[in-house]
């Protein structure tokens, strides 16, 4: 596990969204949950997750979809399903 995954998983309880996000989010994943910022969680401590830091944002490559989080404030910004080859 590199620093910066540990840095995004050690701050996990910081993680949240807006409504804007919940809504981009369930509509580009087709998710039906309550809780999307749980949802999107339980996804990022995954042990096969792939986590990324690049510039600003930590992108996180997990069971077929990108989730995209602000490394500095740790909003979920956006995620959605990644492209089969």
């Amino acid at each position: 596990m590199n620093d910066k995954k540990c840095e995004l998983i050690e701050n996990i309880d910081k993680l949240h969204t807006t409504e804007m996000g919940i809504d981009r989010i369930k509509k580009n994943l087709s998710l039906d949950v309550n809780n999307v910022v749980t949802w999107c969680s339980d996804k990022i401590q995954k042990p096969n997750a792939t986590i990324i830091r690049r510039g600003k944002n930590w992108y996180i490559n997990i069971d077929d979809c990108e989730i995209t989080v602000n490394a500095y404030s740790y909003t979920i910004i956006t995620a959605h399903k990644l492209k089969q080859n």
